[in-house]
């Protein structure tokens, strides 16, 4: 299901309020106009009805995205994203359950959103696991003042949102921190030494070679062959750590299942891929 090229005005920055000006002109549907909609489009994969669905409730994303205005990044962007999220929920609406289209759409636009943010909001993720989603797009707002936290309003905001302590504290210090350009910029004084001076030769990094390569190889032939040449230990830590589903293990975590040191996890984790990086290269050659 495509409907991009029906939208009203063709959105980006430049003209965004056109965009929302126009999105707003769209009257909403009534409950019988939109069941009726939603059954042709699962009876018949109806495009037009599709297209009616998604058009009547484009203001929807508008306000929804509004509300994470406060991420540094542009308007028209998270609207897009949010766009995609509304046909995502437009396809998977089922009229018999009795919930109206615009109940269903939030969780669906919300989460496009939010993936959005925490993959473009810093160069470094800040947020991998559920917890430090729900940390991320919560602690802001129930914050009561620009000072650090103590641990005691720590605890009673993990108490809330079914974390631990030590994880609001830690998001916290994430949020807190500022990126910092690797380029000099052109208001960086004469003798500004920028990181890219100093900081280590990244083509090189085994690391970094083996998480750009890891998300397109994921299930692939070469990634599986170069996983085969490790020993149970050092495919269970790589896959622990980079191929989990929420984020990967920490290094203290697998110390413990271990009985070792974080420091000789992170070892056996360079070696390992380290040896991987050697597969692929040999394999892409």
């Amino acid at each position: 299901m495509t409907v991009n090229a029906t939208l009203p005005v063709a959105l980006h920055a430049g003209n965004l309020e056109s965009y929302i000006h126009s999105v707003n002109q769209m009257p909403m549907l009534t409950q019988e106009e939109e069941t009726s909609l939603a059954e042709k489009l699962q009876a018949h994969n109806d495009v037009e009805a599709a297209r009616q669905l998604v058009l009547s409730h484009l203001r929807v994303v508008v306000s929804i995205a509004r509300s994470y205005s406060g991420y540094g990044l542009q308007q028209a962007d998270l609207i897009q994203e949010g766009n995609i999220g509304l046909m995502k929920a437009v396809k998977r609406f089922d009229p018999t359950r009795g919930v109206r289209l615009f109940s269903f759409a939030v969780h669906w636009i919300k989460a496009e959103i939010h993936e959005f943010i925490l993959k473009n909001w810093r160069l470094v993720r800040v947020a991998t696991t559920k917890s430090q989603r729900k940390l991320f797009f919560n602690l802001r707002s129930m914050k009561t003042g620009f000072a650090s936290l103590t641990y005691k309003e720590a605890q009673d905001i993990a108490d809330q949102l079914g974390v631990k302590a030590e994880e609001v504290l830690e998001m916290e210090t994430r949020l807190s921190g500022q990126d910092i350009s690797i380029e000099p910029l052109e208001s960086d004084e004469d003798d500004f030494v920028a990181p890219i001076a100093y900081l280590a030769d990244h083509d090189n990094e085994p690391t970094r070679q083996i998480e750009n390569r890891a998300v397109a190889h994921l299930h692939g032939e070469g990634l599986l062959n170069a996983l085969d040449k490790l020993d149970p230990r050092s495919r269970h830590i790589v896959e622990s750590r980079w191929l989990g589903d929420e984020g990967g293990a920490t290094l203290h975590e697998l110390a413990a299942e271990y009985g070792v040191s974080a420091e000789r996890i992170r070892q056996i984790e360079v070696k390992a891929l380290q040896k991987m990086k050697q597969e692929l290269v040999a394999l892409a050659v």
